[in-house]
């Protein structure tokens, strides 16, 4: 048995769990999660959590075919490693398994990956739904965790950290869903710690005792529990594991953001976000947040454009009262 069991993520999922679609992923960290370093507590814990919110509870392992306009594109995306002729290679390249790899060029890296590292796969060039197959299905998240990301490194170094801000960025290529992947994190850490998905109020009296938490014991998530449960999980590694940087969770100011909807135009694979300040309220503060939105090379113009309309009314209204004055010094 590997680090963490089907029931222990059934245990901290939301909702019902696809037990087919998790089993492919398990499969896959028990036979070959150590030769990418995913057999370690703190790591898989991270690895899951994300897996768990781009699934839905590993309830979908294939993209959702409309075809939406953004999908009719990806026939003529060649910086997916599609063609450029509208042949349907969009549609058969479409994304497949629980972290939704795309396009000819990350399916060709893909197998390229598995034959380097003797795994023997099948031809999912040719027939890309072979993905969607045991252990291919769940290795092609390991696969993108290991160096399919846009770092091309491994995204252990991140889970060493505590860093889930910046496994959300390379993973989803911005913060879209973050607040649900870090209350994924929470509940799938307590699981696999042995306290219940919510229970965090025993987790923080422990993690005191344990001296890996020195906040609140107020029940209620945030950084520092987080911090703490990654160094509890860290304490689970075997000894050979002592040797690794593993720091605690960096403890920030959590901000709500807003997100754009995708951009299926995106350079890579999947879809990216862009992140703006999250505006509430009206008024004033509504209309001071559009403002700072603006480049400043636009807003530049803007205040240009507006000191000549000011200038010329000024004028004009000076034109004006020397007219009237003119008239009514006629008629005195």
């Amino acid at each position: 048995m590997g680090v963490i069991n089907a029931q222990q993520i059934r245990t901290a999922a939301k909702g019902p769990v696809n037990a087919s679609n998790l089993n492919s992923v398990l499969i896959a960290l028990d036979r070959f999660g150590s030769t990418v370093g995913l057999d370690l507590p703190h790591r898989v814990v991270a690895f899951l959590a994300q897996l768990m919110h781009e699934s839905g509870d590993f309830k979908f392992d294939g993209e959702l075919w409309g075809p939406t306009p953004a999908q009719k594109r990806y026939d003529t995306r060649t910086d997916l490693g599609n063609t450029p002729a509208a042949d349907g290679d969009g549609y058969k390249n479409r994304g497949r398994g629980p972290i939704q790899l795309t396009g000819a060029a990350n399916i060709k890296a893909f197998y390229a990956w598995c034959v380097k590292k003797g795994f023997s796969p099948p031809d999912f060039i040719s027939n890309p739904d072979l993905i969607n197959s045991d252990p291919w299905e769940g290795l092609s998240a390991i696969w993108y965790w290991e160096i399919g990301n846009p770092d091309r490194k491994s995204l252990n170094r991140y889970a060493d950290q505590g860093n889930h801000e910046m496994l959300t960025r390379r993973i989803n290529g911005g913060l879209n869903g973050y607040a649900d992947r870090l209350d994924r994190y929470t509940r799938l850490g307590l699981v696999v710690l042995g306290f219940g998905p919510t229970d965090l109020l025993a987790f923080q009296k422990a993690a005191t005792a344990a001296g890996k938490y020195d906040g609140d014991l107020d029940g209620d998530d945030g950084p520092k529990t987080r911090a703490a449960i990654h160094l509890m999980l860290a304490a689970r590694a075997p000894k050979a594991a002592a040797m690794l940087t593993i720091k605690p969770a960096p403890v920030t100011e959590e901000k709500a953001v807003a997100v754009t909807p995708p951009s299926m135009d995106a350079p890579w694979w999947k879809s990216k976000e862009v992140i703006v300040p999250a505006v509430t309220g009206g008024g004033l503060t509504s209309g001071l947040a559009a403002v700072g939105s603006v480049p400043w090379e636009n807003l530049a113009v803007i205040l240009l454009a507006l000191g000549l309309a000011g200038a010329f009314l000024l004028w004009r209204k000076d034109r004006d009262n020397k007219a009237v004055a003119a008239r009514v010094g006629g008629l005195g």
